[in-house]
């Protein structure tokens, strides 16, 4: 595991130079930039072997409004170290994509908000090539994650495929990058906004597996139940680990997803929110709000409708899957080591 985590980290960090890179910022020739970079703290965590968390940055910056949105980037970013992981915040600053960041990016990209680009996978070579500042989203970072060899990573909710989908084709880029980048997710489960059957449905196609965690029902972000079954349950760390590790060994090149339920003390009423989803997308077809500007449009309507039940409730879950996910992340190198330590015994006889 150190082995192949120094030469891809190696290999991508092998021109990284903050001077160089600024020197280049304005040349003309198209972008001469560095590949990657990754912080020191993620860099000898991965080469130790040791529990990397990745993270995203959209939560940062279209997620919640300033200064709640550093707020809650800190307190997640502790609960990954508390709990004995690197957390590794991913985000693209200045056309370089950025694996784990200081406490001035994160703050940084908390005042910008708005202003810094949403950035899925069909965005990263445009906000890299114009040098511009990208908060990365669940497929943009699963990209970035699988590139330097990170295996978990914690997110709110996922994407999906939105209400009408099959009429709209409005289906997120999380559920193909799922099928097709072998990193594990952990998440709510899918925002209740989205149709979540059709999610499932599309998650099986790409031969993605969905564990639910210590439940037999795929959560529904806000709420604990959506009324539909997995076809898969974890009850521990461990298992979520081992179903990890065997992904891997097998080279399925797929993701996880792992749907854990928000806590049952920050459950809002399902009714509540069911009737303020219908509202607000009542609104955002009035409106004619489509394709990566319907989401936030839905999250921030819902929660003025719910009187900020909804943000506090996301706030909370997004805190509980950063530990389950830490958990798990911690669960697997612990794994990890251990078989390295008994090939080499085996090697060695």
């Amino acid at each position: 595991m150190a082995s192949s985590a120094l030469a891809r980290i190696s290999n991508l960090q092998r021109h990284f130079d903050p001077t160089e890179a600024n020197n280049n910022k304005g040349a003309s020739d198209g972008f001469c930039g560095d590949l990657i970079k990754i912080s020191p703290e993620v860099s000898e965590a991965l080469l130790r072997g040791d529990a990397v968390v990745a993270l995203e940055s959209t939560i940062i910056s279209h997620g919640m409004p300033y200064p709640l949105n550093l707020e809650t980037a800190k307190e997640v970013e502790a609960i990954v170290r508390t709990n004995g992981a690197v957390p590794a915040t991913i985000a693209i600053l200045d056309g370089i994509p950025c694996v784990g960041l200081s406490m001035e990016e994160l703050e940084r990209l908390a005042i910008l908000g708005k202003r810094v680009q949403k950035t899925a996978r069909r965005d990263i070579a445009l906000v890299v090539a114009s040098r511009g500042n990208g908060a990365t989203t669940v497929s943009a970072s699963m990209f970035f994650a699988s590139m330097v060899g990170i295996p978990v990573f914690v997110t709110g909710g996922i994407g999906g495929v939105h209400r009408h989908g099959e009429h709209t084709m409005d289906i997120s880029s999380d559920l193909t990058e799922l099928g097709r980048t072998p990193v594990a997710v952990v998440s709510a489960g899918v925002k209740s906004i989205l149709d979540i059957p059709r999610t499932l449905e599309y998650l099986e196609t790409q031969g993605v597996c969905v564990a639910a965690y210590k439940t037999n029902e795929f959560p529904a972000f806000f709420t604990e139940t959506s009324g539909c079954k997995v076809p898969c349950r974890v009850d521990s760390p461990e298992d979520c680990a081992r179903l990890i590790d065997a992904n891997t060994k097998l080279k399925l090149n797929t993701g996880i997803l792992f749907a854990v339920p928000i806590p049952k003390e920050h459950s809002a009423s399902g009714s509540i929110i069911e009737s303020a989803i219908q509202k607000a997308l009542k609104e955002a077809r009035d409106k004619n709000i489509t394709g990566n500007a319907e989401t936030p449009f839905l999250l921030s309507k819902v929660n003025e409708l719910t009187g900020g039940a909804s943000l506090a409730a996301n706030m909370a879950l997004v805190k509980n899957n950063a530990l389950v996910g830490t958990r798990i992340a911690v669960a697997l190198a612990q794994l990890r080591k251990s078989c390295n330590k008994v090939g080499n015994v085996e090697s060695v006889s």
